[in-house]
């Protein structure tokens, strides 16, 4: 069975928020419908997958109140349900930054499409950032590009105000995995007195999207929050894994290790625990598989 998945955002006004919430949730009375939708009042922000048209319902009912597709809408495709709930939540914001300033209604950094970026970064004035969580960065980043090894978002804001200034770095040029997160970061770098910022439209995604393999300057796979972990050029499924003790991301050669096993431990975790502790992850694990199959 072939999921059809669906990335979208859009930073918009969004008025009675609870009423929305409500109408999205019932797709599913009616849709195999899986993912994550979060509705606040700047805007809305998710992932969602459908096997037999639950995105499209989705994506027309966003479309006919918030006309989402003035926003980021990406699709790609899981070989298996890559979510194992579909859940609508209501939040105080669609990207947590605790930045009240950070408003992407009122300004934003300059987007860059995919096919002018490798101009851009290859401009030695421009410093490239990550603003992605470390756990991201693993699998793949950017060449050039500098890691702030933050562990959530809302710790970009101490990274730029230790490790950046306005005098000094005149040209900032931001990405993220779907773009999201750069329009938060970029307001919030405008609204610290940061000239030029420029962020990657569309993401990571947008661009392994429409980048062919030979002109990319991306390495590895994209993290995507859901379970093929991984993503590649053409948004193909890539072999990053998670583990499910830790939630530490796995590359083939943590794979391969003897300190790995599925559902349980891995490398990162492994000589951490002591035999009661792996016994209770493989209980969890077990548990885990038999709500699975009932689901």
């Amino acid at each position: 069975m072939t999921y059809k998945v669906a990335a979208l955002y859009r930073f918009v006004p969004v008025a009675d928020v609870e009423t929305h919430v409500e109408a999205l949730k019932a797709l599913s009375d009616t849709y195999d419908m899986c993912g994550t939708l979060l509705v606040a009042p700047e805007g809305i922000n998710g992932t969602i997958a459908s096997s037999n048209g639950g995105c499209d319902a989705a994506l027309d009912y966003l479309e006919k109140h918030f006309e989402i597709f003035r926003g980021e809408v990406k699709f790609s495709e899981a070989s298996r349900r890559p979510f194992l709930r579909y859940k609508v939540r209501p939040k105080k914001e669609i990207v947590t930054l605790r930045q009240p300033q950070a408003d992407p209604t009122k300004q934003v950094g300059t987007y860059v499409v995919p096919e002018d970026w490798n101009n851009l970064i290859a401009d030695p004035d421009v410093l490239l950032i990550d603003t992605r969580n470390d756990y991201e960065t693993k699998i793949g980043i950017f060449e050039g590009a500098i890691d702030p090894k933050i562990k959530v978002f809302t710790e970009f804001v101490d990274y730029v105000r230790q490790n950046l200034d306005p005098e000094k770095h005149k040209k900032v040029a931001m990405f993220c995995t779907g773009g999201i997160r750069c329009e938060k970061a970029s307001s919030f770098m405008l609204a610290e007195g940061f000239k030029e910022v420029y962020h990657l439209k569309g993401g990571i995604l947008k661009y392994l999207e429409d980048i062919p393999v030979e002109q990319s300057k991306w390495n590895g796979e994209c993290f995507v929050f859901d379970r093929r972990v991984g993503v590649a050029h053409g948004l193909e499924e890539g072999e990053a894994r998670l583990c499910h003790g830790c939630r530490a991301t796995l590359m083939s050669n943590d794979l391969m290790s003897d300190k790995y096993e599925f559902g349980v431990t891995c490398p990162h975790c492994f000589d951490s625990l002591d035999e009661k502790e792996i016994a209770a992850r493989r209980m969890r694990h077990i548990q885990y598989i038999k709500m699975k199959n009932s689901a």
